[in-house]
């Protein structure tokens, strides 16, 4: 378990990074009350938060942004292993601190948080969605850099900032949306069912039928949900799971392309540029 700490303006930065062979219980608790923003790499490790007699679990985490206020009474425990790995980036700023955020960040606090800052107990949820690939590409370069030194606090400087800009911008979209809360349920288990068929997914329509949706519902909902398009969200994570095969080495490049339902390695190559930047044979 590595968990860092790193402070840019009245930021604080926590980064945390576990992988685990059995299973394994982590907590921590800040020091005095803070508004954050948690955002969760690859892995789906489970989160409890605990305070006083309540707890909020979650078991899903991979892509998870998730805004909260917290004091010193509440705990938040990570269960790690083997198959649910932590990768956490925590963007968190002292309550008492707020009024002294550069770049009017404080107002957008203010504005799109306001339960958060007017906190009436000690853990407040604020809201909470899927990170659009753009989010996760961040998150997953502040595991995979390589900087040190100032160099690494400029990259890290940017990178929060970018993070923030896009958690906010689509906060301002959801809550422009109108989504029906009764069906998150629905939509992910849609969601649940492309994970579990990354090289043999269904038809839209099929998906829509195993929900209890219409195509036009589930097209639009999803989207409004989890940020991209049905068939983007299921590019998306194949693309992840079959860069986490080669670069671990667990597939070459051809069998990569194959397991996640690419029959056409020109194609799987091509998709690849478009989400990493770079080719699949130039993965070290």
């Amino acid at each position: 378990m590595t968990r860092d700490f790193i402070h840019i303006n009245d930021f604080i930065i926590l980064v945390e990074e576990a992988n685990s062979t059995k299973i394994e219980v982590d907590s921590c608790r800040f020091d005095e009350p803070i508004v954050g923003v948690a955002f969760y790499g690859s892995g789906n490790v489970d989160l409890t938060v605990k305070y006083h007699q309540n707890q909020k679990k979650f078991q899903y985490t991979k892509g998870l942004s998730l805004s909260f206020y917290a004091d010193e009474q509440v705990e938040f425990e990570h269960t790690v292993s083997p198959n649910k790995n932590l990768k956490c980036i925590v963007v968190a700023t002292k309550l008492s601190n707020m009024e002294l955020l550069p770049n009017q960040e404080g107002e957008l606090f203010s504005d799109l948080l306001k339960e958060l800052v007017n906190p009436k107990a000690s853990y407040v949820e604020g809201p909470c969605f899927y990170m659009i690939p753009e989010m996760e590409n961040i998150v997953d370069a502040f595991f995979s850099n390589s900087y040190s030194g100032k160099t690494k606090m400029m990259f890290f400087r940017s990178h929060i900032t970018a993070l923030l800009s896009h958690f906010f911008g689509q906060l301002a979209i959801k809550q422009e949306e109108v989504s029906k809360p009764k069906h998150r349920k629905q939509l992910d288990k849609a969601k649940d069912i492309l994970l579990e068929n990354l090289d043999n997914p269904p038809s839209l329509s099929e998906l829509s039928q195993a929900i209890g949706f219409n195509t036009t519902s589930l097209k639009k909902e999803f989207k409004a949900i989890f940020g991209v398009p049905v068939f983007k969200y299921l590019q998306n994570e194949r693309l992840i799971s079959a860069h986490k095969l080669i670069s671990e080495k667990e597939a070459t490049v051809q069998e990569a392309a194959w397991q996640v339902g690419y029959d056409s390695l020109s194609s799987f190559s091509n998709a690849f540029v478009k989400r990493f930047g770079y080719r699949p044979s130039q993965i070290k």
